[in-house]
């Protein structure tokens, strides 16, 4: 790697895709996502945490969902949702979201730490924030989101 640069480095970037759960809009890491899907035919799983939706087959393969609402404390949907397939230690996960938005490719300089007055809830969750214009986007740390709903991953 050199050191020598003729041009201004502005440090790394990185691609989200956008979606919106109640209302407020959150950014995944476009590497955590595999695909978007409208789910469909959950079955529910008995005992399970109540962030956990259900599972679903998904072209043959279980996928487990999670209900972003639920683990986020927001107020249930009044509508159909999407999800947001992602994948971790060989198991697929859908985040069930109210709707997916663009994919934006934003500087990390530009990423905020998370401001002291967002919700507990939530805190753990979020990996810092972006100013765009008209409002803020909280990029959703998955590893955290599965560790939550899935003690067994915290270690």
């Amino acid at each position: 790697m050199t050191t020598h640069s003729t041009t201004v480095d502005r440090g790394e970037a990185r691609q989200y895709v956008t979606v919106r759960i109640g209302g407020q809009l959150f950014g995944l890491p476009i590497d955590t996502v595999n695909e978007v899907f409208s789910p469909d035919r959950i079955t529910a799983v008995p005992l399970s945490a109540t962030e956990i939706a259900g599972v679903l087959n998904l072209r043959g393969r279980i996928v487990t969902m999670l209900d972003m609402r639920r683990l986020l404390g927001v107020a249930p949907a009044t509508g159909p949702s999407m999800a947001v397939g992602i994948e971790s230690a060989g198991e697929a996960f859908g985040l069930m979201i109210d709707e997916v938005g663009d994919v934006l490719l934003l500087e990390d300089v530009r990423k905020d730490p998370n401001p002291s007055n967002i919700d507990p809830h939530w805190a753990p969750l979020v990996d810092g924030v972006y100013r765009l214009p008209g409002e803020l986007m909280l990029v959703l740390d998955v590893q955290s989101m599965l560790a939550r709903v899935t003690p067994a991953r915290a270690a």
